[in-house]
């Protein structure tokens, strides 16, 4: 099989996206799919690439929170999903080491080598340009800044094809990151408490899960607009930098709230966020830290603890679908934080993002947007 489509292909870490013809020269094989791309969300995770000092390589398509429909399979045992089935695609994994035999996907032994530096050794290279030049190995299994993708059958998941597809694509990583840390990692549930640093696509994805579950939330940012949508989805927006944050909170949450996650990095707010916990609470950081923490005397006293959280701890077949059900409750309205933009306009996606100016981009391959 020759397959020609264009993709956002990232040549140089300090460059722009220049969209290109690329070419898909392989079949499926046995437990893979190839997928025609409806939607894909572009994730703060893409962007990292171009601090990653070398470590992810360049030149790639980039995209890791696609959405479409099967259009080919390759059979074999993790032949889940058929011709015509609509997908979201999420991080690959192994699906043979003691983490994922233990419905602990996101913690696969390979998942670095798999989903950011490189792929699977055994696998030849998948795209090449219009000089016949190889790119970069798929990026999390995905390569979805693209008109299709040729993924492994166990990273993507069934939806009802009701849905809107294009739309769906974040729900495989960043919204999944947000609510499955509540759900999952939290397991939070009515009555509790949760602070969330950071009302960006994860940090809302929190909040809504937390409102969708009778959690009583505080949510932590510094852009008023961002705090202005936390507080439509049901959190007491507090900006950062508020004079006696931990004491504040702990008077919103009676005494101190019991979870806490941060998505921000942030050194002073992750030290607040601890003392504001009650006793035996728990913090969670899903932002990669790129300096040495320091935490402030005291913040880890009476039983107070905290731990990274990996794509929300979740198995994405079965949270993906618990979202979607929320969704057409009307109680995850993550559609609500999506702008979308054609493949062609990637850059402006980019920029709009860096600047705050839209909260979920998902570029689309047929060029349309709303």
């Amino acid at each position: 099989m020759t397959l020609k489509f264009p993709a956002a292909v990232l040549r140089a870490y300090e460059d722009p996206f220049t969209v290109e013809e690329v070419t898909l020269r392989t079949e499926p094989a046995a437990g893979e799919i190839l997928v025609e791309i409806a939607g894909s969300g572009m994730c703060r995770t893409d962007l990292a690439v171009r601090r990653s000092a070398g470590r992810s390589p360049l030149p790639a398509v980039l995209g890791h929170e696609g959405s479409g429909v099967v259009v080919r399979t390759g059979g074999g045992p993790d032949a889940v999903v058929d011709v015509g089935d609509h997908v979201v695609l999420s991080f690959d994994s192994c699906g043979r080491c003691r983490n994922c035999l233990g419905a602990a996907p996101a913690y696969c032994d390979l998942f670095a080598s798999l989903n950011l530096f490189g792929g699977r050794e055994e696998e030849p290279p998948r795209f090449t340009d219009a000089t016949g030049k190889a790119l970069a190995p798929r990026w999390f299994g995905q390569s979805s800044f693209a008109a299709y993708a040729l993924v492994p059958a166990r990273n993507a998941v069934r939806v009802d094809p009701t849905l809107p597809l294009e739309l769906l694509g974040p729900l495989g990583c960043g919204f999944l990151t947000g609510a499955g840390a509540v759900l999952n990692t939290f397991g939070a549930g009515p009555g509790d408490t949760l602070t969330v640093l950071g009302a960006g696509a994860v940090g809302l994805a929190a909040v809504m899960a937390a409102t969708a579950v009778g959690v009583r939330t505080v949510a932590v940012d510094r852009h008023p607009q961002r705090l202005a949508l936390a507080e439509r989805f049901g959190a007491i927006p507090l900006p950062a930098g508020t004079a006696g944050l931990p004491e504040l909170i702990r008077r919103l949450t009676d005494g101190g709230a019991q979870y806490a996650l941060d998505t921000t990095a942030s050194a002073p707010l992750i030290n607040d966020a601890l003392q504001s916990l009650r006793p035996t609470g728990s913090l969670g950081l899903v932002a990669r830290l790129h300096t040495a923490l320091r935490l402030e005397p005291g913040t880890l006293d009476r039983g107070r603890s905290i731990r990274h959280i990996c794509e929300g701890d979740a198995v994405p077949g079965l949270l993906i679908p618990r979202l979607t059900g929320l969704w057409q409750a009307g109680r995850f309205p993550f559609d609500q934080l999506i702008r979308t933009y054609p493949l062609a306009d990637v850059n402006e996606a980019e920029r709009d993002c860096d600047a705050g100016r839209v909260v979920k981009p998902v570029l689309l391959p047929e060029g349309t947007s709303r």
